[in-house]
């Protein structure tokens, strides 16, 4: 049995971070206390995530959380669902903010100008709280709600940072990101229509008597066409992944590692949500949409480091690596199956974890270079900054899918997890493929870092020395990936155990 407080759990993170946003902007500027607030909400939350994670893990139960909207329970009313997967989730998504925060509290006090880092906080708070909704929301319209709220926070924290550049960057952001949120509004207002229902369960369950009885399905295709290509276009799935490196490169170093680590997947969650919950894994293959998922992942791991390879700047070849990984994510879900589903779900958890320390090293060592972003620039920065040296090297081996980094470990997953699908044979080309074409790219950035150069290494940048907050947030990063490398089997159990109750 689940206590009373575990159960009340989902509902007081999301309640705390919108009321952290709300008191955000009333609290003193002194000593960036604004700042630290947010950090102590998200610990709080992370707190939280665990004792659920704790409780949810010992029972394997998934549990629903309702909530009366006004005078109506559910099926109108709102509902909240929780099982063993969103709480790992959770407890994931509140380490990898709070690190993309500590990591990079001294480039965002360089970056943002004094007056706008409490719009940031309040930014972040928002974030925090729409990705906690859509990790724990059983109800769509619900979804759709905090993915506005999503949409609009993440495009202010691109643009936070005054210049022309972020400017367009997120003014590029918001009008793809509106795109693939009118998309999804139209898809619920269908679904709406042909169901009668906003609750995801509800939902399945006349999706299943309309398969059965053959009606309607062609607006049920149309439907889950529009939804699935509104949710790639907000998670950044190749081809509808240019508005991605512009926003990346241009915003701050914290403003990337939240946007690449955390904000794409909580689109992508919400996905394998729709697909698993509303639709069904019959009717997805009945459909046809496995197979579109699945090319579509084939060719984001392809393409996002084709355009890897061809950058200069390096936080935009993180970027564009982020398209690639997406890919991964997306093949495992065209898979179609639990294993796959689930390999996806540990991608997520590790991509959430690899990619903001990416960003953070990234951040540090252009920090040395004079906030250079070129990579011919870098040469040698390892050896003044060297937390951020090892962070770089860390995360490019376990994108490689080096054995024992966090990489390593879900793409053999996806791999293991390819042998039951339909699609074994181009799945296995795909993953090596991609993992030769990650190797093109992080290996040469590697190379710089490490190339000794007397005119960067300079007396002047040898006095630079991180920050301890930065170390500390440096050596959790690093601790996280090589203990997802090499104790990610239980973890995967965890996420299996999820996805079957999901």
């Amino acid at each position: 049995m689940i206590d009373t407080f575990a159960f009340n759990i989902p509902f007081a993170s999301i309640f705390i971070m919108m009321i952290s946003a709300i008191l955000t902007p009333i609290l003193p500027k002194k000593n960036r206390f604004p700042e630290k607030f947010s950090c102590y909400a998200i610990g709080t939350v992370a707190i939280l995530s665990a004792y659920l994670l704790y409780s949810l893990s010992n029972s394997g139960q998934s549990l629903s959380f309702n909530f009366a909207m006004g005078h109506f329970p559910a099926p109108w009313g709102n509902e909240l669902r929780a099982g063993p997967l969103e709480a790992v989730l959770s407890l994931v998504f509140c380490v990898a903010m709070l690190l993309s925060l500590t990591g990079n509290f001294d480039s965002t006090a360089e970056d943002i100008p004094t007056n706008r880092r409490q719009i940031f906080c309040v930014l972040v708070n928002l974030l925090m709280a729409s990705l906690l909704a859509l990790t724990y929301t059983n109800d769509l319209f619900t979804a759709y709600v905090f993915i506005e709220i999503n949409t609009i926070a993440a495009c202010a924290i691109v643009a936070v940072k005054e210049s022309p550049e972020t400017a367009r960057a997120a003014l590029r952001y918001l009008i793809m990101s509106l795109v693939g949120s009118g998309l999804v509004m139209i898809s619920i207002c269908l679904l709406y229509g042909l169901t009668g229902h906003l609750l995801m369960q509800n939902m399945h369950g006349a999706i299943q008597v309309l398969v059965t009885t053959k009606n309607y399905l062609l607006p049920l295709t149309v439907s889950l066409a529009l939804i699935t290509v509104g949710l790639a276009i907000k998670s950044a799935l190749y081809p509808f992944a240019f508005w991605l490196p512009d926003a990346h490169g241009s915003s701050t170093n914290s403003s990337s590692a939240i946007l690449s680590g955390l904000v794409l997947k909580g689109h992508i969650f919400i996905l394998i949500k729709v697909f698993y919950r509303v639709f069904g894994l019959d009717v997805i293959h009945l459909l046809k949409m496995d197979t579109v998922i699945f090319i579509l992942g084939v060719s984001a791991m392809v393409m996002g480091s084709v355009h890897a390879m061809k950058q200069n700047n390096i936080k935009k070849m993180i970027a564009w690596s982020s398209v690639a990984q997406v890919g991964y994510i997306f093949l495992g879900v065209g898979l179609n199956t639990v294993a796959g589903v689930a390999a996806a779900c540990l991608h997520i958890i590790i991509h959430a974890c690899v990619k903001p320390m990416l960003f953070t090293a990234a951040g540090g060592l252009s920090s040395v270079a004079g906030h250079k972003k070129g990579l011919h620039e870098l040469m040698g920065t390892f050896y003044i900054n060297r937390w951020a040296g090892m962070g770089l090297i860390t995360g490019a081996c376990s994108m490689m899918g080096i054995p024992a980094f966090a990489g390593f470990a879900s793409k053999l997953s996806l791999t293991l997890s390819s042998f039951e699908s339909r699609f074994m044979f181009w799945a296995l080309a795909a993953l090596a493929t991609s993992s030769v074409l990650n190797a093109l790219y992080y290996v040469p950035a590697v190379i710089v870092v490490l190339t000794h150069n007397k005119k960067t290494v300079s007396s002047s940048m040898g006095e630079y020395q991180p920050s301890k907050l930065y170390k500390f947030s440096m050596f959790v990063f690093l601790i996280l990936n090589f203990y997802l490398g090499l104790f990610c089997v239980p973890l995967l159990r965890l996420i299996t155990r999820g996805v079957n109750v999901l």
